[in-house]
């Protein structure tokens, strides 16, 4: 095996651990399967970590975090810490520190999945969505006077720059171009209120696109864009937008692909180190039931696979996905999918085993 990776292991916290030892069942048996290794290092960040040691994000892990060629990430959430401080303390500051500026969240619908939207399936589901994810209003720009007076003020600005939105931007259309789809790039935006931010964005788009003649561009504002998403889902093909919306109308996204046990994506430096996890959150209330959904942590290893350049074996990963929702599962749901978490990684490890060439 002349291919090795470094991959940084965050299981995180609730049930975090226990999708992310399905998703390194997967790896290991795929990379054995298509002659790589994977050198695998653990950090225990997350809110059992920070409250036994009162640490969140210590600097010597981060320097070996930059060294990693990915991060494999479970969740990262607990009650019992307040909020905002895993989230900014880990999260936020492994993006904005390692630059990963860009939110990638791939929406398909596999065959054999229910979903609540009448009428529509596979045929029709199956787009990207592109998120700016270090700038707008989640760069932390901002803050409260006079607290806790009743003359208090809050104030929290969304930032973008010419660089941040053009790099997004460029990279949209790079997804396009690589899908071979529809090739068509929909700007989501609101440009008859967010008029300063969008004007920016809309130009960028403009002026990018004369260096990608075969993509087509089109505009739609976030609220007509939602509804889209549920009425017309087979028009999309990649959603480019900055980091709020892109974050509500993912998890949008994810109602169209069966829930939140079944979306993954992932946090990406082209030029660095991306971070890819499930969509689905520790779920607290299930920890230890081995009843969670480890779908999703399975298709963000198969992301991490792509993005190294592993596509063979990401393809692999997404066939035994694709086998396992359509004929031997009953639900995507926590505790609906008449198998175990640890029973649905077997699952997928026995047909990437057993997959003839």
């Amino acid at each position: 095996m002349d291919r090795t990776y470094t991959i940084g292991v965050i299981p995180g916290d609730g049930t975090g651990p226990e999708v992310v030892a399905e998703g390194l069942k997967v790896l290991d048996a795929v990379s054995r399967r298509h002659g790589f290794q994977l050198d695998l290092t653990e950090f225990p960040l997350g809110g059992k970590h920070y409250r036994e040691t009162g640490q969140i994000l210590p600097e010597d892990t981060l320097e070996a975090i930059r060294k990693m060629d990915a991060l494999y990430l479970g969740a990262i959430g607990d009650p019992a810490v307040p909020p905002g401080v895993l989230e900014q303390g880990v999260l936020l500051k492994l993006r904005f520190e390692l630059d990963q500026y860009i939110n990638l969240r791939p929406i398909k619908l596999y065959p054999g999945v229910e979903i609540p939207i009448k009428d529509k399936g596979p045929e029709d589901i199956d787009f990207v969505v592109v998120r700016e994810n270090t700038e707008g209003l989640y760069a932390g720009t901002g803050g409260i006077i006079r607290k806790g007076t009743p003359d208090e003020i809050a104030m929290q600005e969304s930032i973008s720059t010419r660089m941040g939105v053009e790099r997004c931007v460029r990279y949209a259309f790079d997804v396009c171009m690589k899908r071979e789809k529809a090739k068509k790039l929909t700007l989501c935006g609101k440009t008859n209120v967010l008029t300063y931010t969008f004007d920016l964005w809309e130009r960028t788009v403009h002026e990018v696109s004369k260096d990608y003649p075969d993509v087509e561009t089109d505009y739609a504002h976030v609220d007509a864009l939602c509804m889209w998403m549920i009425k017309n889902p087979e028009a999309f093909d990649v959603i480019v937008t900055e980091n709020m919306f892109g974050d509500i109308i993912t998890d949008l996204g994810a109602v169209l692909q069966g829930g939140m046990g079944v979306a993954a994506g992932g946090n990406i430096n082209p030029e660095g180190v991306s971070m890819f996890e499930p969509i689905g959150g520790s779920a607290p209330k299930y920890t230890g039931q081995n009843v969670i959904n480890p779908i999703g942590a399975v298709l963000a290893a198969k992301l991490m696979l792509e993005t190294l350049g592993e596509s063979a074996a990401a393809a692999a990963i997404d066939r035994g996905v694709e086998k396992v929702l359509r004929y031997d599962l009953k639900g995507t749901g926590a505790g609906k999918m008449g198998r175990s978490t640890s029973e649905v990684g077997d699952l997928i490890v026995d047909f990437v085993e057993k997959e003839t060439d």
